[in-house]
């Protein structure tokens, strides 16, 4: 008898991935393929979606013949990074123009004229979101603008938007199905979190026709099926979840109060709050962290945007090592009489400080600053930064239960997550299988499929490989943390009431 698989897409921002699994959740086949990084100007991502679409196809036909062919391959699902924003012609299925990436920055003089304005306190109570270009909806206003002919074809219905699992959605079912989940629904800042809906009076702030709109399904719900022209024949579709919120799945936080740290080109932390839809106080999002069965399980969000950039910039523009694996052993030498601290602040800040304008930069350099120091400076920093959002969350009055599980490529470095252990004085605990965006995606599809019979299945699958318990002494973690505040402060942009 063969063995029931589930084909698990994994679109990311530096790469596209597909990952079969069996019935008990393991991987059997895995296959990747990089994705490049458009940068048109300071502030500005952009990815080219054609490239997305044709490696997704590759990395699915890849792994689909590694594993002896589509005969029980039962079950897509799709996780996405999220907010990256697609328009294209329902015609002939091709985009308008590349999408807009989560990180682009282009929106933020939008954003910041509606704040003027007093719209933010609105548009929060709605999305629970803040106003920030981050999220999709000023990426759609800007395409609709600027895009020669997009808003007058958009108003006559010929074209979709969608982020990037209701692009491959489309692709994959030959646009038959033009939908989306109530995860990456809840980022695009058009969403009313409350209601499960697409809210018109924030369609016509942003100018965006409800026409371009997917409608909006369950997190593990019937999304059509793949053309059988595709893999060689049709594969039902069973899940759309955006990344972090798969992370969240994928490390079984299922239970309120249970916290997650993804470690990718970001690091978002997302916690459970269950039915309570929280509103913070200091600057978090509020999200959905799934809906199933039509009902909606919410968390409280802190979103950094740059983590393993550092890294990669580290590697890429400074040369100081040729694969990132090697910056762990690098940190370790990284001792000295001075501290250097590195903020990478790329593409502006995320939470809690959401400041478009700040810039990375490494301050506290001496004479004798060795290399190994700034890298050292450069995995704390990203340390500090997820340490900036679990405060936030006890500001607001929220404390995790039980420990901090991590994931993501920059958790496999024990000697980073055993800092992050160390400044954040929590219990932080790595799972045996550290893709969990990918396995979520896997356990909702397998859900829908029926492969698994219920949340506590998935719950019993998951499995600690290294766990580290804080040891640093309060007086050492205070001056590090006042030292890091400083460095803040000093790269935040010229905005009014910074403090």
């Amino acid at each position: 008898m063969t063995t029931r698989r589930i084909l698990a897409i994994d679109q990311g921002t530096t790469s596209t991935r597909a990952v079969m699994f069996d019935d008990k959740a393991h991987a059997l086949a895995t296959a990747q393929v990089p994705l490049k990084q458009i940068y048109p100007r300071d502030g500005w991502v952009e990815h080219d979606p054609e490239e997305i679409w044709q490696a997704t196809l590759k990395v699915c036909r890849d792994v689909i013949a590694a594993t002896g062919g589509i005969a029980g391959v039962v079950a897509i699902g799709i996780t996405n990074q999220r907010e990256t924003s697609v328009i294209w012609d329902r015609a002939t299925g091709k985009a308008i123009s590349n999408a807009i990436v989560w990180q682009d920055r282009r929106g933020a003089g939008m954003c910041e004229t509606l704040r003027t304005a007093g719209e933010e306190p609105r548009l929060q109570a709605k999305t629970g979101l803040l106003l920030d270009s981050y999220f999709s909806a000023t990426k759609i206003s800007w395409l609709l603008e600027n895009v020669p002919n997009a808003r007058a074809a958009a108003d006559q219905g010929a074209l979709a938007f969608g982020t990037i699992d209701t692009f491959l959605l489309w692709q994959l079912t030959g646009g038959k199905v033009h939908a989306t989940d109530a995860t990456n629904a809840s980022r695009t800042m058009l969403f009313n979190i409350h209601d499960s809906a697409w809210d018109p009076d924030l369609l016509a702030l942003f100018n965006v026709p409800a026409a371009i709109l997917p409608s909006v399904k369950d997190t593990s719900d019937d999304f059509g099926a793949s053309l059988a022209e595709h893999f060689g024949a049709p594969i039902p579709i069973k899940a759309l979840v955006g990344d972090q919120q798969a992370a969240l799945v994928g490390q079984a936080g299922f239970r309120e109060g249970t916290i997650k740290s993804t470690y990718g080109t970001g690091c978002f932390v997302l916690i459970n709050t269950g039915a309570k839809a929280l509103a913070s106080k200091n600057r978090l999002l509020t999200t959905i962290a799934y809906r199933l069965g039509g009902v909606t399980t919410y968390a409280l969000e802190g979103s950094v945007f740059n983590a393993g950039t550092a890294v990669q910039w580290l590697r890429d523009q400074l040369k100081l090592f040729g694969a990132a694996s090697e910056s762990e052993a690098m940190a370790k030498l990284g001792t000295g009489t001075s501290r250097p601290f590195f903020v990478p602040a790329f593409t502006g800040m995320g939470a809690p400080y959401w400041d478009a304008d700040a810039r990375g930069a490494i301050l506290g350099l001496t004479r004798d600053t060795s290399a190994a120091q700034i890298v050292r400076a450069a995995l704390e920093g990203v340390c500090l930064q997820t340490q900036d959002l679990l405060a936030t969350f006890r500001a607001d009055g929220v404390v995790a239960k039980g420990t901090l599980r991590v994931d993501g490529g920059m958790s496999a470095n024990d000697w980073m997550m055993q800092f992050l252990a160390d400044i954040s004085g929590l219990v932080v605990e790595r799972p045996r299988n550290r893709e969990t965006t990918v396995l979520g995606a896997a356990f909702l599809a397998g859900l829908n499929a029926g492969i698994f019979s219920s949340i506590g299945e998935v719950e019993s699958a998951w499995q600690c490989d290294f766990r580290a318990e804080p040891h640093m002494g309060e007086a050492e973690r205070a001056n590090i943390l006042s030292g890091w505040a400083d460095a803040v402060r000093r790269v935040r942009g010229p905005i009014p009431g910074n403090p």
